[in-house]
């Protein structure tokens, strides 16, 4: 076989054990939390032998901030389906705004909380976290230039509010997360009641 097919083969073999390990990292950390998983789990889980975690990741935090930046791709890949609009002086950009992310966070339950454990022990993780995720700050802090274009009153800087939107959001669906089925609104409520909410501090009260 000639090199640079061998090697085709060799990059295709370690794609796919990659693969395996994120996947598997996800039912692992489903199961027993991020905290308590080891990476024999995680090995375990893919099928893989314990040494290939190593070719791969120095560790659990390399491998959460790894999907982490997947799910980031994944996001930007949404912000460009029809329906989406940066007018965040529309309830209803608000609201396609938070069931989206709320969407994307039901669909990553595992990642989500790996990533608030992780963030919680590892100062950091928290950091780096941040610095992965800054230019969805700065894209969310954009679409408040539309709030005071229409005449609302931001409650500080733009910056500062988008931050605080993202708290609300991310927030909420963790408390709705870790609640039981019968504790917690169903989801459509749950969207309609934060995007409601998060219009209301950024323009004011609500019409009618």
């Amino acid at each position: 076989m000639p090199r640079t097919a061998q090697a085709g083969v060799r990059q295709a073999r370690a794609a796919e054990t990659e693969a395996a390990l994120k996947e598997a990292a996800k039912r692992v950390f489903d199961r027993a939390g991020y905290l308590n998983a080891k990476i024999t789990d995680i090995t375990a889980e893919a099928g893989r032998a314990a040494g290939s975690f190593y070719s791969h990741f120095d560790g659990k935090e390399q491998l959460l901030e790894a999907l982490l930046a997947d799910m980031i791709s994944e996001g930007h890949r949404r912000a460009t389906l029809p329906g989406h609009s940066p007018d965040f002086s529309k309830l209803d950009a608000v609201r396609y705004h938070v069931a989206g992310y709320w969407n994307f966070v039901a669909e990553n339950r595992p990642v989500i909380l790996a990533l608030n454990q992780a963030a919680m022990v590892s100062d950091h993780f928290a950091r780096r976290q941040r610095e992965l995720l800054e230019p969805q700050y700065r894209e969310l802090a954009g679409h408040l230039a539309y709030v005071t274009a229409a005449g609302g009153q931001l409650p500080g800087d733009p910056a500062v509010v988008a931050d605080a939107v993202v708290a609300a959001m991310a927030g909420y669906a963790f408390v709705w997360l870790q609640a039981g089925p019968d504790q917690r609104p169903p989801a459509d409520q749950a969207v309609d009641m934060l995007a409601a909410f998060i219009l209301h501090g950024i323009m004011g009260p609500l019409p009618g």
